[in-house]
C-alpha cells in the first residue's frame, strides 16, 4: 500500500496482452465505488489511467487539532476483456492495487507517480529536510509545545503517525529519524505568530513568524444617489443632514503582513511550501473572549525570493495573508 500524492497525476498502467480489446478500471474511494473507466486497446500497447484528480475530489481537508493525516483510501481494479467496450469474456486475472491518497505533491524533478516520503528512507519526519546536515529542524518559540508527523514501517506497509513535543524539548527521535527543535526567544517582539498549513507531504505543519505583525482592513461598498427633496406647502427643500449619496453592501477584508525573523538557508523550502499550499490557517486570539482559535487565510504574496546566506546574509521572509472570509459576518 503506497502513500500517493494526489496533487500530481497518479497512473495505473497495464501492458495489453493478445486477445484483449478493452480494459476497465474500477476506482473505489473509502469503500465506495465511484468511477468505472473503459478504454478500447490494442495488443502490445500500455493502457494508463490517471486516478489522482478523481480521487482528490473526495479528500476533504479541514483544520485538525490533533494534526493527524487527512487521507482517502483508494482501491483500483483493472479488468481485461476480449471484446470492445468492456464486453465479451474476462481475460486473465484482474490487476488490483490499494493506496492511501494525501493532499501532497512531488516536484517535476521527483518524477512520475510520487509517493511519500519522496525518496527518503523511513522512518522520516514529514517536513522539509536539512540535507546539508542530514537532519530535520524546526524553529519554535521558547516555552511552546506542538506536534509533528512522521512516516514509519508498519510491518505490512508504511504508516503515518503524529508525535507531540513538549514546551522544553529540544530534540525528538523516532526510530533512526532525529528532529532538532530550535528554541527562539521572540519576547522582544511579542509572542510570535503561528501559521499552520498543509505542506508538500499533505500534513499540517506549524511555521512560526517571530518578528512584527501588521494588520489592515480593506473596505468595499456600493453607493447610489438618492432623492432627498422635500415637497411641503408649495415649496421644495432638502435637508443638509440627509445625505444624497447612500452607501450599501459594505464589506471588509482583514489582512496581515508577517515577518519571519531569521531562518537558515535550507528553511526556504518551508516558505516555498507555504506559498504553494491551498490550505492555510493563522492562530489568533478572539479579543472579545480571549479564546485562541485558528482562522483560515489565503496567502496574498505570490512570489518568494530564494534567499541564500551568500547573497542575503541574514535570511528573513515577509508574507502577506488575507482572511478567507468577510470581516462582517455574512454566513447564511
Amino acid at each position: 500500500m503506497a502513500q500517493i500524492a494526489l496533487r500530481n497525476p497518479q497512473f495505473k498502467s497495464i501492458l495489453i496482452p493478445s486477445g484483449v480489446l478493452s480494459v476497465s478500471l474500477d476506482i473505489t474511494v473509502d469503500s465506495v465505488l465511484i468511477y468505472r473507466i473503459v478504454k478500447n486497446v490494442q495488443q502490445g500497447e500500455t493502457a494508463s489511467f490517471d486516478i489522482a484528480e478523481i480521487s482528490r475530489d473526495y479528500l476533504n481537508i479541514t483544520y485538525a487539532s490533533g494534526y493527524g493525516a487527512q487521507t482517502v483510501s483508494i482501491s483500483t481494479v483493472i479488468t481485461k476483456y476480449s471484446g470492445a467496450n468492456a464486453t465479451g469474456t474476462i481475460v486473465g486475472s484482474a490487476v488490483n492495487s490499494s493506496d492511501v491518497g494525501f493532499e501532497a505533491y512531488g516536484t517535476f524533478l521527483e518524477g512520475v507517480n510520487p509517493t511519500l516520503p519522496f525518496g527518503d528512507s523511513v522512518p522520516a519526519f514529514l517536513l522539509a529536510k536539512d540535507y546539508a546536515n542530514d537532519k530535520w529542524q524546526i524553529f519554535i518559540p521558547v516555552g511552546e509545545s506542538g506536534k509533528v508527523s512522521y512516516i514509519y514501517d508498519g510491518g505490512q506497509g508504511n504508516l503515518v503517525a503524529t508525535s507531540t513535543y513538549t514546551s522544553s524539548n529540544t530534540t525528538l527521535t523516532i526510530g533512526g529519524a532525529a528532529l532538532k527543535i530550535n528554541r527562539i526567544d521572540c519576547t522582544k517582539y511579542g509572542i510570535g505568530t503561528k501559521v499552520i498549513f498543509i505542506n508538500k507531504f499533505g500534513i499540517q505543519q506549524d511555521l512560526w513568524f517571530f518578528l512584527k505583525n501588521t494588520k489592515k482592513i480593506n473596505r468595499t461598498s456600493t453607493d447610489y444617489s438618492s432623492n432627498t427633496l422635500v415637497l411641503s406647502g408649495g415649496s421644495t427643500s432638502y435637508g443638509l443632514k440627509n445625505a444624497s449619496k447612500k452607501i450599501f453592501n459594505t464589506q471588509a477584508k482583514q489582512s496581515q503582513t508577517l515577518s519571519s525573523g531569521f531562518y537558515p538557508e535550507f528553511a526556504v523550502e518551508y516558505f516555498e511550501q507555504l506559498l504553494l499550499s491551498e490550505y492555510v490557517w493563522i492562530e489568533q486570539t478572539i479579543e472579545s473572549s480571549g479564546a485562541v482559535t485558528q482562522v483560515p487565510v489565503t496567502v496574498k504574496t505570490s512570489s518568494v525570493d530564494i534567499k541564500t546566506s551568500v547573497n542575503d546574509r541574514l535570511i528573513e521572509y515577509t508574507i502577506e495573508f488575507e482572511d478567507a472570509f468577510d470581516y462582517i459576518n455574512n454566513i447564511r
